[in-house]
């Protein structure tokens, strides 16, 4: 009897976005372009941390990095199409904690 396996493409669909603050990220680029600041300070992440998951999510094309050549040079960030698609899902599991998550289970690890 064979096993059942599990898609590799939906694998790799889950493990980017259980990856830490992904999720995050990408849903605070819901709201629209940011800069790097404004990512930062809006969901409480390091600097490090954010500039590690931009540059991972850049390289998978879910967001855009813009290069504005003012003084000082401006740097924003936006979803992009594949970026904008993951956003039924995000607002599923956002629908589905108002309606499971208890207070009680919150906490920041």
């Amino acid at each position: 009897m064979t096993e059942p396996t599990i898609c590799p493409k939906f694998e790799k669909a889950i493990s980017l976005l259980s990856q830490r603050w992904t999720a995050l990220v990408i849903y605070q680029l819901l709201l629209g372009t940011q800069r790097f600041s404004e990512i930062q300070s809006s969901i409480g992440i390091s600097g490090k941390v954010l500039s590690d998951r931009l540059k991972d999510l850049e390289h998978q094309d879910i967001v855009k990095r813009e290069v504005i050549p003012e003084t000082p040079v401006v740097i924003e960030y936006s979803l992009t199409e594949k970026g904008h698609s993951m956003e039924p899902i995000l607002r599923t599991i956002e629908n589905w904690s108002q309606n499971w998550v208890k207070e009680s289970e919150l906490s920041r690890d």
